[in-house]
């Protein structure tokens, strides 16, 4: 028997199979996923929309799959913070970050190309379609888009908003709200919306553009005051409060969404059975009773309609950023 070639055998057979082994754990981590606590990035600071909602999924797909899902606020940045933490997670689906319209904004108002390194995540799932309202403190003298529009113009660049995040989606709404209203509000960057609703309640800035399910609580405690809906049509929680359009504004329609993304690279398959599971929650009673009371529906695309979604609202924005003249450095 010739030992050496027994020797050399045995060591190509145990290559072979250590080979298969390393391919194989891979392969199984991705059948019983998930396998451990999940980590959900929210680009924010607690208290805002995006916390709310990523709260609201992170306990149904903690139900669903006996994993913990953490949210992990990490404001900052402009959302590169958030992003840049995804962006170093492995691509095993353990690790989500929430995104909203900004996602898309913030590569054309920004010059910054981490924005563009952020936009090419895969995306997996929408969530939720928000309409944007203006509020004003309750001491502002103002009760409805016109005197609101006369006040802004008596006292040009000395009405102060809260928005979160310079360049994205509540920037965005006061620059095009300054632009077709020809007035001049000045931005007052914070964190996130929970902060920013903190110094509209007491007064540290007069007005805010922002979602429901943010302002609804101090909407209906009256610390702040509703003036106007930026979208198509009236809200269901909020019947009695007209469009901009009803009020003589025509043309002003800002939205927001929030979405879920993963690092690239993530396989597919994971990238769909995360996709499967939240549109599962989306379309549960409950979840959907939950959002109804903030004034909120589910907004449901899968990985490939998200993306549509996405490339679709690069252009729309586009065009808003560039009526407004916004371009930043950041």
């Amino acid at each position: 028997m010739n030992l050496g070639r027994v020797a050399r055998t045995v060591a190509a057979m145990a290559a072979v199979f250590g080979t298969v082994a390393v391919v194989a754990a891979p392969a199984a981590a991705q059948q019983n996923y998930p396998n451990r606590p999940i980590r959900f990035l929210v680009p924010n600071a607690p208290g805002g929309a995006t916390t709310i909602v990523a709260r609201l999924v992170g306990d149904k797909l903690t139900h669903a799959w006996g994993q913990q899902v953490i949210i992990d606020n990490r404001p900052g940045g402009n959302n590169i913070v958030a992003g840049e933490t995804l962006m170093r997670s492995a691509p095993d689906g353990q690790t989500l970050l929430l995104v909203t319209a900004a996602h898309v904004i913030n590569p054309t108002a920004h010059s910054n190309p981490l924005y563009k390194e952020i936009l090419e995540l895969p995306p997996v799932v929408t969530l939720v379609n928000t309409e944007y309202l203006l509020v004003v403190n309750a001491a502002v003298p103002a009760n409805n888009l016109k005197e609101f529009v006369a006040l802004a113009k008596a006292k040009p660049s000395q009405l102060n908003a809260a928005v979160s995040n310079v360049g994205g989606i509540q920037h965005l709404a006061l620059e095009y709200f300054n632009v077709l209203a020809g007035v001049k509000l000045v931005a007052v960057p914070y964190r996130g919306g929970g902060p920013g609703m903190a110094d509209l309640v007491g007064g540290q800035v007069q007005l805010a553009f922002n979602n429901t399910l943010t302002l609804l609580p101090h909407i209906k405690s009256g610390k702040i005051r509703a003036l106007g809906v930026g979208g198509e049509t009236r809200l269901s929680v909020l019947p009695q409060l007209p469009t901009f359009s009803e009020q003589g504004l025509p043309g002003y329609i800002v939205k927001n969404w929030m979405g879920v993304v993963v690092p690239a690279r993530t396989p597919k398959n994971i990238v769909d059975k995360l996709a499967s599971e939240i549109i599962k929650i989306q379309g549960m009673a409950d979840f959907k009773e939950k959002l109804a009371l903030q004034g909120v529906e589910p907004f449901v695309n899968g990985p490939d309609k998200f993306a549509a979604l996405i490339k679709a609202d690069l252009a729309a924005f586009a065009k808003v950023i560039k009526a407004a003249n916004i371009r930043l450095e950041n």
